[in-house]
């Protein structure tokens, strides 16, 4: 949870534009454009975002930002078209998925730096189910968002898996001190 949580109207804005962006890049379309002046003020603010897809509760794509650069409706936008088409792990979402697909969106608080001296202080910081974590090392970087924590409660097999998404050997959090950020989300869906 984050301060300064976006209204329900926003929310439904948002998620409708990234349902827009979702079908047209689905269905080939051109990509449409935002008059950002009719939005509410706070999604022409910048903001960084994650938009995952999924379908029957499984994982369909997933694409998003850790830093903000764009207004925050855009960036939604940007994130749902990447997640249906440029999603490595998965194939191109299809047309006829599309009636299939939930939308989430997770809107994140600026990363910052966690401190730790041993991988026992990493542990013990993290909180489950709360933070987001970023991890960095030797030019890599790979996150997970909070909600990979109700699939991977446990903090060494969560930290274990972000080495992996790395592409890194699981157990290098154990053996080096690691660049970690933290951060928040201000998750809703459809």
């Amino acid at each position: 949870m984050i301060p300064d949580q976006l209204s329900q109207e926003e929310r439904s804005i948002l998620l409708e534009l990234a349902r827009q962006e979702l079908n047209r890049a689905v269905l080939r379309e051109p990509r449409s454009s935002t008059d950002l002046s009719s939005l509410p003020p706070r999604l022409q603010e910048l903001g960084a975002t994650f938009v995952t897809l999924t379908i029957n509760g499984e994982l369909r794509g997933c694409i998003g930002a850790l830093e903000a650069y764009q207004p925050l409706a855009e960036d939604v936008k940007e994130h749902a078209m990447a997640a249906a088409l440029q999603d490595y792990r998965f194939p191109p979402v299809k047309p006829d998925e599309l009636p299939n697909i939930n939308i989430e969106i997770s809107r994140l608080t600026p990363a910052k730096p966690f401190d730790y001296q041993t991988s026992n202080d990493l542990l013990k910081g993290l909180r489950p189910g709360v933070d987001g974590v970023v991890l960095r090392y030797g030019g890599r970087r790979a996150t997970f968002l909070p909600q990979v924590w109700e699939k991977i409660p446990d903090p060494s097999t969560f930290l274990s898996h972000l080495c992996q998404k790395m592409g890194a050997a699981p157990d290098l959090w154990l053996h080096k001190k690691l660049d970690v950020l933290i951060y928040q989300v201000e998750e809703f869906h459809e």
